[in-house]
């Protein structure tokens, strides 16, 4: 079992900032995946940020150059920077880790309100 807890949404102005952060917690010794999603009301959840099968990190085309996830293997603990934040990255924001046996753990997600 992997815990996920995320923190650090909240309320911004357009082109402000944010940065998220997930810390895992239990068995996290076989880990294929872990990275960032979001969900949107009415809207489909989609991969933000992820690394996979170690080191490879992709990104969504929307947040390319303005987004940047990184890891503190330490603390157990990805963070998501969010730069030049736009009312369509309003979601809940939410992590997840997939092990090489293929179960995928979910965060309980964090808000990320981008409006004036």
């Amino acid at each position: 079992q992997v815990q996920l807890v995320e923190s650090g949404g909240g309320l911004v102005q357009p082109g402000g900032s944010l940065r998220l952060s997930c810390v895992a917690s239990g068995s996290i010794s076989r880990i294929y995946s872990m990275g960032w999603y979001r969900q949107a009301p009415g809207n489909q959840r989609e991969m933000v940020a992820r690394w996979h099968n170690g080191s490879t990190t992709d990104y969504a085309d929307s947040v390319t150059g303005r987004f940047t996830i990184s890891r503190d293997n330490a603390k157990n603990t990805i963070y998501l920077q969010m730069n030049s934040l736009k009312p369509e990255d309003t979601a809940v924001y939410l992590c997840a880790y997939v092990t090489f046996g293929g179960n995928r753990y979910w965060g309980q997600g964090t808000q990320v309100t981008v409006s004036s």
